[in-house]
């Protein structure tokens, strides 16, 4: 792999979390696939189109964009999350794909190679998005399109409810991140998004408010057994007992059980832009 610009990531996404991921890539698919088809609408794939999926983990967006386009390719820092990417489209027979290991942010991709670029919750994590969106817009043609989600503030949603649950459980917690930092709301600014990738070369954006269901378990035990693990959370802990924090989830989450299910509504926005 070439030279790592966002080690600290690199670091989590080949230690803990990524392994966690990618152990259990069924419930995190769960929780965020409620986003996919409004993703894919927005990204308006064509069967000759080539794609790139930025932050690809376990591939289901990669699999996903492979069904519509004549070829995609999926980029991520993680070697667990694309072992079991590069298995489970194997196992699904989808032939069309490949998985790379590599930076967004340096990664050499062929210029002007793909028509297409989408992202799941996963460009939220540039340590520079300005040079990370700069090389996605070298890779793509002139005219190429980027669709992503990213997080919005969960202030006052569900998921809010539940990270505000556990909050006294894990003193230096913080759910947000400052616009020079990486981090799950790095990108939670409409402002910010534009400007950035106004700065790396994009134009036509736009910036919408959209939901989806995330399913997180079976009930709230079990949910709170999957989202304790979870890597903020882990690193969080410190080693700590985790059993406080695991009963303030179970209890959150109780509030969220709808007989089948614990289900959150779940916000982000949804940009698509144009090189």
């Amino acid at each position: 792999m070439e030279s790592i610009v966002n080690t600290e990531q690199a670091e989590a996404w080949n230690g803990y979390e990524g392994r966690h991921w990618a152990d259990h890539h069924d419930r995190y698919d769960a929780m965020n696939s409620g986003f996919n088809q409004p993703l894919l609408d927005a990204a308006g794939i064509g069967e000759h189109d080539r794609v790139l999926d930025l932050g690809c983990g376990n591939g289901q967006i990669t699999r996903l964009a492979a069904r519509h386009a004549r070829h995609a390719v999926g980029v991520d820092l993680s070697d667990p999350m694309l072992t079991r990417a590069r298995s489970t489209a194997a196992a699904q027979g989808v032939t069309n794909v490949t998985f790379e290991q590599g930076d967004v942010q340096v990664h050499p991709f062929p210029e002007a190679s793909f028509d297409v670029a989408v992202s799941r919750f996963a460009v939220m994590f540039f340590s520079d998005p300005v040079a990370a969106f700069t090389n996605v817009a070298r890779a793509l043609r002139p005219g190429g399109r980027l669709a992503f989600v990213s997080m919005q503030d969960p202030h006052g949603t569900d998921l809010g409810k539940i990270l505000a649950a556990i909050a006294g459980h894990l003193p230096r917690w913080q759910t947000a991140s400052t616009p020079d930092r990486s981090g799950p709301l790095s990108l939670a600014d409409p402002d910010r998004i534009r400007e950035v990738l106004t700065q790396a070369g994009f134009g036509h954006i736009t910036v919408t408010h959209a939901e989806a269901v995330a399913e997180m378990g079976r009930t709230a035990s079990d949910a709170a057994g999957f989202f304790s693990g979870w890597g903020p959370i882990h690193f969080h802990l410190g080693g700590a007992d985790p059993a406080p924090v695991r009963t303030a989830l179970e209890s959150a989450f109780r509030d969220f059980e709808d007989g089948t299910a614990v289900r959150l509504r779940n916000t982000a926005w949804l940009v698509r832009a144009e090189r």
